[in-house]
């Protein structure tokens, strides 16, 4: 089991930037998968993003081209980097790790994109 805390939300205008942290304890993430998904205000928990343990990443289709996905395992630490915002974009985004039979979740962090 691992604890996640996000941070780097926020209030930005449309066209704006954000890069978002997950900061992860325990020594085997870097055996995990990791990923990015939000929940808008009546809509149900979606991925956005993805990076496994090789670093291979995918993304759902709305993002493509916009945001980025990494992950530094020295520091035990997973990115979005996130381009180009959108009102659309707006949600709490919560970071996921899961390896075996392991799935952790953190608390989320509010991205709102407003003029």
């Amino acid at each position: 089991q691992v604890q996640l805390v996000e941070s780097g939300g926020g209030l930005v205008q449309p066209g704006g930037s954000l890069r978002l942290s997950c900061a992860a304890s325990g020594n085997q993430i870097r055996f995990y998968t990791l990923d990015w998904y939000r929940q808008a205000p009546g809509k149900q928990r979606a991925m956005v993003a993805s990076i496994d343990s090789s670093g291979n990443t995918d993304y759902v289709d709305s993002v493509k081209g916009r945001f980025t996905i990494s992950r530094d395992n020295g520091k035990k630490t997973m990115y979005l980097q996130m381009n180009n915002l959108k009102p659309e974009d707006t949600a709490v985004y919560y970071c996921h790790a899961h390896w075996l039979n392991n799935d952790d979740w953190g608390q989320g962090t509010q991205v709102t994109v407003s003029s």
